[in-house]
């Protein structure tokens, strides 16, 4: 799964990486970003429209928001068959850059966490689906969920479960509008490669959502590369 992840570049940097008109924007280092909160997303256009959504997906036929848990990650194996996100995979696509993410790896009671980054440290484009829900007063809400695959070989003994990375090459087509074949979207939604990835433990400071600042990233005692 992914249930946190970071955002450290700046707002120039992301909108020269993905494509984007910045204008308006603001995006300041985020070393901590947790469900709910408002995250920056893009989507298809000329040139392509960066905004803020609500992270954990509103269908936008629910007569509530959930109760429950926050609708952050949705498997890639079945997002094709689940009403709640067929139409948005077919429709609603969108990239939610990060530059790194976290697990948690269980050793005996304790829990370590790891932040997974590319090898090369550049930004990266999650796999999103976002949908839009009218409140009771009639107010839109924007929001998106990460897709997730089977963990790679890298992930696997922190994880069985790791956020979708799409490769480069891939992110022009999964926002294409006219892209609608269900499979051909499918086939871009295998794990990234262990070898272009790296891991190190950090510090417990990112296991509370309120902390958010570069002590978070530093490697812990002992951090190693994994």
């Amino acid at each position: 799964m992914c249930g946190r992840y970071s955002l450290i570049a700046d707002i120039g940097q992301l909108a020269l990486r993905f494509e984007f008109d910045a204008y308006g924007l603001a995006q300041p280092p985020r070393y901590n970003i947790a469900p709910t909160q408002p995250v920056l997303t893009v989507r298809s256009g000329g040139p392509r429209r960066a905004s803020y959504m609500r992270w954990g997906l509103i269908p936008s036929g629910a007569r509530t928001a959930p109760s429950g848990a926050p609708i952050i990650n949705t498997r890639a194996e079945t997002v094709a068959e689940r009403p709640n996100f067929r139409a948005s995979l077919l429709r609603r696509r969108c990239l939610i850059p990060a530059d790194g993410f976290y697990e948690w790896r269980r050793t005996g009671a304790a829990r370590q966490p790891v932040r997974v980054t590319l090898a090369s440290g550049e930004p990266f484009a999650l796999a999103g689906l976002w949908d839009a829900w009218r409140d009771p007063r009639g107010e839109v809400v924007e929001s998106c969920t990460i897709i997730t695959t089977d963990a790679n070989d890298l992930l696997q003994p922190v994880h069985d479960r790791m956020p979708v990375i799409l490769p480069e090459e891939f992110e022009s087509l999964w926002l294409d509008e006219q892209m609608q074949d269900a499979a051909a979207l499918a086939s871009m939604l295998g794990p990234y490669p262990s070898e272009r990835m790296e891991t190190c433990e950090i510090s417990t400071l990112v296991n509370s959502a309120h902390n958010d600042g570069p002590e978070l990233i530093a490697p812990a005692e002992q951090g190693r590369l994994i």
